[in-house]
């Protein structure tokens, strides 16, 4: 009944010596879905888990730091010896396969369908990945973005992707063993560390993550009283 959660990086709006962009890798016994897939962390995923035997990406919406590796990941599927059963299957906001075509254009024939099973995301969306189920809601980041709620036999980790306060954010943090918030400080549509402390108090525990360049973790921990998510780290939820 073991749920981890393992941080792959936390950094914004780009990767730094030692943490790359948000990434995370969520696993039980038999299940393992890679978490968004910013600047860096096809490279330490590979620390963790075989690329090509993930059941499933997630990625919150588009913004480079949160998505860029897919594009790495589409050619260590295809060309680089890895032996992927199928397409993977990609959960993402709208408009994400048609990004990725125009990243991929001049290769042959529908390349980003070659390695990814893409599927669209809406608000409510639910998707059963293993013994992993999936419940994204769409949160408030000025662009179409989502948070996620995933669940494991009575095990709830919540990420809240990038946002700012919202009633989404409750929803995804009630009753969590575990919700990882952003507090990236900076503009309309993040969380402070006071925002990310208020949600969290409706979850059993909160790690902070994505701490934006004007604060320093020091700074986020104080003002939230909580910790925040280290490159590397591994939460388990038993």
């Amino acid at each position: 009944m073991t749920f981890r959660l393992t941080v792959l990086g936390t950094a914004t709006p780009y990767p730094r010596p030692g943490n790359p962009c948000s990434g995370y890798l969520l696993r039980t016994e038999h299940t393992a879905v890679w978490v968004d897939a910013g600047p860096g962390t096809l490279a330490e995923l590979q620390r963790h888990h075989r690329p090509d035997l993930l059941d499933a990406v997630w990625i919150s919406h588009t913004h480079a730091d949160h998505a860029a590796d897919l594009l790495p990941y589409y050619y260590a599927l295809l060309f680089a010896g890895e032996h992927p059963h199928r397409p993977i299957p990609l959960y993402g906001p709208p408009g994400l396969a048609a990004r990725l075509e125009t990243f991929l254009a001049g290769a042959d024939h529908n390349p980003a369908a070659a390695a990814f099973d893409v599927h669209e995301l809406h608000d409510g969306h639910h998707a059963e990945v293993g013994d992993i189920t999936l419940a994204s809601h769409a949160v408030d980041h000025g662009l179409p973005a989502f948070g996620l709620r995933a669940t494991h036999a009575d095990r709830v980790i919540a990420y809240s992707g990038d946002t700012g306060p919202c009633p989404a954010l409750d929803t995804l943090a009630d009753g969590a063993d575990l919700l990882l918030c952003e507090a990236d400080g900076a503009g309309p549509h993040h969380c402070t560390p006071e925002d990310a402390a208020a949600a969290g108090r409706r979850a059993k525990r909160l790690l902070l993550t994505h701490i934006g360049h004007t604060l320093t973790n020091a700074e986020a921990t104080e003002r939230a009283r909580a910790a925040v998510a280290r490159p590397g780290e591994t939460v388990v939820i038993k």
